[in-house]
């Protein structure tokens, strides 16, 4: 014999659903407040044969709100030994992705982490809101890479000299 489904009972089966739902996600939720402001996706070191140089940097993502013209600040360690090397950009609304990354760098040595440190200050560099360090090793060393550019120009012409 089939059971007569009423209106009422649906809305509250349906009811029912929904809250254990809400409770399901209110207690498996993670607190947008636990997150890092900022969250290294990846780094390291890039080397270009073919213009002579080596850098290294990362690429970061916001994930907590900030204002708009906050500034991420990081401070690499220069491999041959000398001042660290500071670059900063400002976060906009426009992306949450930011990559920073250091001028052309010698003196990089295989298997030795170089340090980095990555500040999150306000828009007027007044007060520092996070931050966090990190690492990079090189599998090579720059000994690889040619003292000058091995080609120049759009076409990759050989360079002259």
């Amino acid at each position: 014999m089939l059971r007569s489904i009423s209106v009422t009972g649906v809305v509250v089966a349906m009811l029912v659903l929904c809250a254990v739902l809400f409770a399901i996600g209110w207690f498996t939720r993670v607190d947008p407040s636990d997150a890092p402001f900022v969250k290294v996706l990846g780094g390291g070191f890039i080397f270009n044969y073919r213009e002579g140089e080596v850098f290294y940097g990362f690429t970061a993502q916001v994930m907590r709100p900030l204002a708009s013209g906050s500034v991420i600040e990081a401070t690499f360690e220069d491999p041959a030994g000398g001042k660290p090397y500071v670059v900063s950009e400002r976060v906009s609304t426009m992306t949450d992705r930011y990559a920073l990354r250091t001028p052309a760098v010698r003196g990089v040595e295989a298997k030795k982490p170089y340090e980095v440190s990555i500040r999150l200050y306000d828009r007027e560099k007044s007060r520092m809101i996070w931050e966090t360090e990190t690492t990079f090793v090189s599998q090579i060393s720059d000994g690889v890479v040619p003292d000058q550019p091995l080609t120049v120009g759009p076409g990759y012409h050989l360079n002259p000299d």
